[in-house]
């Protein structure tokens, strides 16, 4: 197998490109901060519903399939953009791709908030997701375009992390200010939050030159979709996009919708105390990427690593899945929660998967599949709890265990499809 042709007008060097080394580190630093602002914001608007759901049932009389999609918009929305964003930063760059996207999850913020109906309230969650859409991809390009490809793994990583400071925010503090006033001013602050950040972009990220702009021509939309084709005629994307569409949604999936239910059902814990569960594990979910980001072992071994990962990721699924134990059941979304960080790996697998020429579209076709991965998974482990329901299984019995074979699969499908060639690794 070999690796995608670079395009004819890549080939050539000039000495006089323009060296990204020039800008100063903390510009880069600053830059990369103000796009964070607007990941974190992501990371809050995909985990609203869990806060929202009672009031929202109150004011609208939603059922709990009504909720499901509800929760579900966001994430079908923002992974089907992915594509789309990918093009925009080829062809126009991380800063105007953002500057033109996110203005319409402030305008979802604010049609949420004044919804008078159901179908409202979703179509302000997909112009949200819309807009959210470039929010990590922006982070990750911009750091493997202009920051050291040998510390691609940990700089996302740590990006990754003080993004993460969004889930934090729509625990406590959302609950608090909604119990103050209501879910509807809890829209108006993210609203807010999403003009502050655009501000900060907007002020503070002009993007450094890259040799690569210099060597690029002109291509056309169609040209680029073209691109996009290109990825999936590649024998080794398949594996990735395999892995890619279940580790992340096994994480959301437990933290986003099966835990609380779970621990509740169980083990008869309070409301607080499944919410005490869920607090700890988004605590150290935190420190996961930036721990594996430091440690990447490199292009040699990485790949190693993922697959062992995702294998005792399966097995602690697997493990609490049939033990029914109260101190397994909370330790071990915990080291869930921190071993969850190791997918920060794929991000620098991926990128050294492919040219850099084909960076910014490799990477939104795998946030594409992570994202579409968790709506997919989240509908799946429903149909599985009620099909298990309805043949005498705890349904917990078996959403775990569908998500620890999911975990297997995937895992698998990485390692027996064809690998990138070795040709290909840049980083």
């Amino acid at each position: 197998m070999t690796a995608a042709p670079s395009p004819p007008h890549a080939a050539h060097a000039s000495p006089a490109l323009p060296d990204p080394r020039a800008i100063p580190p903390r510009a880069i630093w600053v830059m990369l901060f103000a796009l964070i602002t607007a990941f974190a914001l992501s990371q809050a608007c995909r985990t609203v519903a869990a806060i929202m759901a009672t009031p929202l049932q109150a004011d609208f009389g939603l059922s709990a399939q009504s909720l499901g999609l509800f929760a579900g918009a966001f994430h079908f929305a923002f992974g089907a953009m992915q594509l789309f964003m990918g093009i925009g930063i080829d062809l126009h760059g991380v800063r105007r791709t953002v500057l033109t996207a996110f203005p319409v999850a402030i305008a979802g913020a604010a049609v949420s908030a004044l919804s008078t109906s159901f179908g409202m309230l979703v179509a302000g969650q997909v112009l949200i997701g819309i807009g959210c859409a470039p929010a990590f991809l922006v982070c990750t390009v911009f750091i493997a375009r202009h920051m050291p490809a040998h510390r691609f793994a940990a700089i996302s990583g740590l990006a990754m992390s003080v993004g993460g400071i969004g889930l934090l925010l729509t625990g406590t503090p959302l609950a608090w200010l909604i119990e103050a006033s209501s879910w509807r001013m809890g829209f108006w602050v993210l609203g807010g939050w999403g003009v502050l950040a655009w501000g900060l972009i907007w002020a503070l990220v002009h993007e450094p030159a890259h040799p690569m702009d210099a060597l690029k021509k002109k291509e056309s939309v169609g040209q680029a979709l073209a691109g996009f084709g290109a990825l999936f005629t590649l024998p080794h994307t398949w594996g990735i996009l395999l892995l890619a569409s279940v580790g992340y949604a096994s994480f959301v999936s437990l933290r986003g919708l099966w835990l609380g239910p779970l621990l509740i059902e169980r083990h008869g814990f309070s409301l607080v105390q499944s919410g005490n569960v869920a607090l700890v594990m988004s605590l150290v979910s935190l420190a996961g990427p930036p721990l594996f980001g430091r440690f990447d072992p490199g292009p040699a071994t990485r790949r190693r690593w993922i697959t062992g990962f995702t294998l005792g990721v399966a097995g602690l699924f697997a493990a609490f899945s049939f033990t029914h134990n109260a101190l397994i059941d909370v330790a071990a979304p915990i080291v869930i929660g921190l071993l969850s960080g190791y997918m920060i790996l794929q991000y620098a697998d991926v990128r050294a998967a492919y040219p850099a020429a084909m960076t910014g579209r490799a990477l939104s076709v795998f946030t594409m599949a992570m994202f579409l991965g968790v709506a997919t998974m989240q509908w799946f482990t429903g149909v599985v709890a009620s099909v298990a329901s309805a043949h005498g299984v705890e349904p917990f019995t078996a959403v775990l265990a569908s998500i620890a074979a999911l975990l297997a699969l995937g895992a698998l499908a990485f390692t027996v499809l064809p690998q990138p060639a070795p040709q290909a690794t840049h980083a």
